[in-house]
């Protein structure tokens, strides 16, 4: 495959994320693409919008990512955005492009601050940018602010594991550096689905802010908890840098300046910093694109075949053919069953994230608020045990009953 053809790689898969999410459903299909995972300080933020050169994502405290973002980023001599949701509306000013993040995440998942796993399509479109795809994750967290969700920290963590479990997926694993890497939540939840560290891409951020005499070197050698593509480390600009508005070519000149200078990453500071991370990510998912690239194909061949054919069987369809009527009500009943069957288990393939449903909602009725209800009740224990003792004969007919064997049921029940 030439470098032509390589470049276009990345955008074949773009349009196939906007095709999947205009639909609302993946076709069960694991794309190839790299989705972002850290706790909720980790800076993931800040690295996409070094990317990017402009401040376009919402910030403040508490959970600010509440529904997946899938970042394109496409390499153009022109700089605007454009959103799925509003096609042929061009964003220039970014500052509206964050208003519009944050509006659209309210219309789905409400202002309560809950999270929802339907995705925001995003593109970039700037001569800053390589051609780049990134699904930037909630971050992780431990405890519920304001109004979220008791259970927010285990809503989020199975939203992850959507993405993440599957095998197409990349892992872009943000640790902040002034942490200790065994607590890193990003890399704790990267070793559950990949234990071999083998699709995981790990990045260092605050290296700027780590103890005076400590540094990160023995992570950033891939040397301390070795993942296969190992670790890039950057320079963020800090929360102050943000609010005075400081320039993001400013800050990436003061990244360079930091490795060239630092004893500990001069000898390394080639592969380090927001440049280098976009390159080596821009290489990992286009090489990773094509390495699935057969896989998918076949997949959505076969996919488009069964689908051509239910089609074909849609044209042939006589409507005054009873059997045919009759084959299709079956059919139809019969998925319906199957379709119950499976909310009542919890077993579909559509997992609620947002509240309880089915099964779990009848469990929680059964064992929760049932006895409480039970308990509430006031009755005539006399006057019970006349009516279950009718409702037994009554029940039982003219069969002869094992009277002694309902009275003791009776006395059990009752609880004398």
């Amino acid at each position: 495959m030439g470098n032509r053809g390589m470049e276009e790689l990345i955008p074949l898969i773009n349009k196939l994320q906007d095709a999947f999410s205009s639909i609302g459903q993946s076709c069960n299909l694991e794309l190839p693409q790299i989705a972002v995972v850290g706790g909720q300080s980790a800076g993931k933020s800040s690295v996409l919008e070094n990317f990017v050169g402009r401040d376009f994502l919402p910030r403040g405290s508490g959970i600010v990512t509440r529904r997946p973002l899938i970042l394109q980023l496409v390499n153009s001599k022109a700089e605007y955005a454009e959103f799925l949701h509003c096609k042929g509306r061009k964003f220039v000013d970014f500052d509206e492009v964050r208003l519009e993040i944050e509006a659209e995440t309210d219309r789905i998942t409400g202002s309560n601050k809950g999270i929802s796993p339907v995705p925001i399509n995003l593109r970039v479109y700037s001569p800053n940018v390589l051609n780049l795809t990134l699904i930037d994750l909630p971050g992780m967290t431990k405890v519920a602010v304001g109004d979220q969700p008791t259970d927010i920290e285990f809503q989020i963590r199975d939203m992850l594991l959507q993405f993440i479990s599957k095998e197409n997926c990349l892992i872009l694993a943000v640790t902040p550096a002034n942490t200790d890497l065994a607590n890193s939540d990003a890399l704790k939840i990267s070793k559950e689905v990949d234990p071999q560290g083998l699709r995981t891409i790990g990045v260092m951020t605050k290296l700027d802010l780590m103890d005076e005499g400590t540094d990160a070197k023995d992570i950033l050698e891939n040397k301390l908890l070795p993942l296969r593509r190992g670790y890039i480390g950057v320079v963020n600009r800090s929360q102050k840098d943000i609010d005075g508005r400081k320039d993001i070519r400013a800050a990436l000149a003061a990244e360079r300046k930091f490795f060239l200078s630092h004893p500990a990453y001069r000898h390394i500071a080639e592969r380090m910093g927001t440049p280098y991370l976009q390159k080596t990510l821009n290489q990992q998912l286009t090489n990773h694109i094509r390495d699935t690239l057969p896989a998918l194909r076949s997949k959505l061949q076969s996919q488009l075949l069964s689908l051509e054919k239910e089609v074909d069987e849609y044209k042939n369809f006589k409507p005054d053919d009873p059997t045919r009527k009759t084959k299709a009500l079956l059919q139809m009943v019969q998925q319906f069953g199957v379709d119950f069957e499976k909310r009542i288990e919890g077993s579909g393939d559509q997992v609620d994230t947002l509240e309880l449903s089915g099964g779990a909602r009848i469990n929680r009725i059964f064992h929760e608020r049932f006895p409480f209800e039970l308990v509430k009740m006031e009755f005539d224990e006399k006057e019970l045990r006349r009516e279950i003792s009718y409702a037994i004969k009554n029940i039982h007919g003219v069969r002869q009953v094992h009277t002694d064997t309902l009275h003791y049921t009776l006395a059990l029940i009752i609880g004398t």
